[in-house]
């Protein structure tokens, strides 16, 4: 049996409400809106959630970089409802990376190659 991906939806966008009820749609997504503050909303007995859409556009993007600190695994989607942009972020954490590594890590990003 397989397990669901939590999706947690936070900003009160129309363009959010939106996707929220298309994703809910798709039987593998466990869709949750949350209320801010986001603190509040992700209590101890809340699961964590797999990825967290937001609003690029809300005040409030500092409380959810700090989620993505304090959980690792989580994919971000920021959307920006004015502007029509969808960005996203994942943690990447490295501990004792070389000098060597570090270049490495950013010749692998860079998109100027080819």
């Amino acid at each position: 049996m397989s397990v669901n991906q939590r999706i947690f939806l936070y900003g009160n966008s129309v363009i959010l409400g939106s996707i929220g009820a298309s994703l809910r749609r798709c039987s593998q997504f466990d869709v949750t809106m949350l209320a801010a503050p986001l603190q509040e909303a992700l209590s101890f007995d809340t699961p964590k959630p797999d990825i967290l859409l937001f609003d690029l556009e809300a005040p409030v993007t500092e409380d959810v970089f700090f989620l993505m600190k304090t959980n690792p695994e989580l994919l971000l989607i920021g959307i920006s409802p004015g502007t029509n942009i969808v960005q996203a972020w994942r943690s990447q954490q490295m501990q004792d990376i070389s000098m060597q590594g570090l270049i490495e890590l950013i010749k692998g990003n860079d998109k100027t190659d080819g």
